[in-house]
């Protein structure tokens, strides 16, 4: 078994898209700005977030088209330089909501939600520092 990617189901794709790819910083992978679907990847790893209108998944599942409430996924993003990251993304338009900061001795986070709500955590692996 392989984890293909999370999805991540959305109401407002558009603005979605553009956080994930011009905040962010990941490559869509078509382009379709619009939706109903893209995968995002990051620049090295092979995991990916993808985003698909919710009103798509509706038509299979009735419950999907209810209006989601509370937070439902938290996505975590790994950074080399969590500082540096969160300045230039604030720059672009994101709002950090906590940190950076350490979460341990071994790892600083930031917190930041999509335009749906959904939690971002960026992670600094202080491990993997020379």
């Amino acid at each position: 078994m392989e984890l293909a990617q999370v999805r991540l189901l959305v109401t407002d794709f558009a603005a979605c898209y553009r956080f994930y790819g011009d905040v962010l910083g990941l490559k869509p992978q078509s382009g379709a700005s619009e939706g109903p679907y893209e995968k995002f990847s990051p620049a090295v790893g092979s995991a990916g977030i993808a985003l698909q209108d919710r009103s798509m998944m509706a038509e299979v599942l009735d419950e999907v088209g209810d209006a989601a409430t509370g937070h439902r996924s938290l996505v975590v993003l790994r950074v080399d330089a969590l500082d540096a990251y969160c300045e230039e993304i604030t720059l672009r338009g994101a709002t950090v909501l906590h940190g950076p900061a350490p979460l341990t001795d071994r790892m600083r986070v930031a917190h930041l939600k999509d335009p749906e709500g959904n939690l971002v955590e960026l992670q600094e692996w202080l491990l993997l520092r020379g």
